[in-house]
């Protein structure tokens, strides 16, 4: 509205106003009473109506998060296994596609504008990847395609430890570093997501796999009890504290059940890290909210960062359909791949530590509660 236009309105109510003031018109006191109680009457329906349309909406922007469909070659997420059996559910294969379908946007589904690989500014491959999701098999499988094809994969070298973020001066050093590796190659690191163009670096292909989050923390759990993998970290790490006997005894059950900290207690003020919990850590960023254990807002941070930024981000658990979407969205370095991969598959299983991955019904039920944000990544 102009200057002149909201002047000549106000003049329009002053008017009024005058009309109301100066001619006296008689109003009996029932009337005026009426006229507020309907007025009140008809803002407090309006409000519970705008309510309950804005409780839909939020219903309605789950529904369409692109980022709950990626694996399957949608956009980038998985498709857990503890959900295949749930056909109505819109994280599931079958659910996507009922509801794609049933809202008629079956037919309007473009590959070509669910792939991001194309909207890259660099022939560059960054895997930041999630501890605990296979990620080492990949870098395999990365490492062996890159000898067929001609491409390098470059690692960093393992620290003792780590911060949970990178400060900004850290990240710019990364960006850097990688941009002078050249183009046509891959880098893998544990790592958060970096914003790239923020530093002046052209945008890379991002990737990632990924895994249910409870799975994800039992495997490590059982994962760094094992003797030789402890050893390991205590030679990299000579500070590092001395176990005893009970702690490699322990159950993850009976572990959780007696909630023993820090290991064990999976609340959202609990800062441990450890065990790698924080699952939308990684694809969230460095930002200090990125760091919120299941937080509803790094969840989405984390989504969005997926459906705008990542090419692909796939899952073991799904091999065939990952191998399949990392072929036909990022063909240049995963040409081959399942042929490569299902010929020699011994040779990309790694650090696999065996266990029970049986959890009790209260265990279960805590840990469900605790990672109610995590597990909807």
């Amino acid at each position: 509205m102009s200057l002149n236009a909201e002047r000549s309105y106000k003049m329009k109510l002053r008017d009024v106003e005058n009309a109301f003031k100066y001619r006296r018109i008689p109003y009996p006191k029932r009337s005026v009473e009426l006229i507020a109680l309907l007025a009140i009457s008809c803002t407090f329906f309006l409000f519970m109506h705008t309510n309950k349309l804005n409780s839909r909406l939020k219903e309605m922007e789950v529904k369409l998060q692109p980022s709950e469909f990626s694996a399957l070659g949608l956009t980038g997420n998985h498709i857990s296994g503890h959900d295949a059996g749930k056909h109505d559910d819109i994280n599931t294969l079958h659910g996507t596609y009922q509801y794609l379908k049933s809202t008629g946007q079956l037919e309007n589904l473009d590959a070509s504008q669910l792939n991001n690989t194309p909207k890259a500014e660099r022939d560059f491959i960054f895997y930041n990847r999630l501890e605990k999701t296979g990620s080492q098999s990949m870098t395999r499988l990365l490492k062996h395609l890159g000898d067929l094809h001609g491409f390098s994969t470059f690692r960093n070298i393992v620290r003792p430890s780590r911060p949970m973020t990178d400060s900004d001066e850290d990240e710019r050093d990364l960006v850097d570093q990688l941009f002078e590796l050249g183009e046509y190659g891959a880098y893998v690191e544990h790592a958060n997501w970096v914003n790239f163009t923020k530093h002046g670096s052209p945008r890379p292909i991002y990737m990632n796999m990924i895994r249910d989050p409870i799975q994800k923390v039992i495997s490590a759990y059982y994962y760094q009890r094992h003797p030789l993998i402890f050893a390991q970290s205590l030679m990299r790490n000579p500070k590092k504290r001395i176990q005893t006997k009970k702690y490699f005894d322990t159950t993850f059950n009976d572990c959780v059940r007696n909630r023993e900290p820090p290991y064990c207690v999976f609340d959202a003020h609990n800062p441990f890290n450890g065990d790698w919990r924080r699952f939308s850590l990684h694809l969230c960023g460095n930002s200090e909210i990125c760091t919120h254990f299941n937080s509803e807002t790094t969840t989405q941070i984390a989504k969005m960062n997926v459906e705008r930024e990542y090419a692909v981000v796939g899952s073991w658990e799904d091999t065939n359909v990952t191998l399949a979407v990392l072929e036909a969205y990022i063909p240049r370095y995963f040409a081959n791949a399942r042929s490569v991969y299902y010929s020699t598959t011994e040779k990309f299983t790694i650090n696999s530590v065996s266990h029970d991955t049986h959890l009790e019904k209260d265990v279960e039920e805590y840990l469900r509660s605790s990672f109610s944000f995590e597990s909807s990544s």
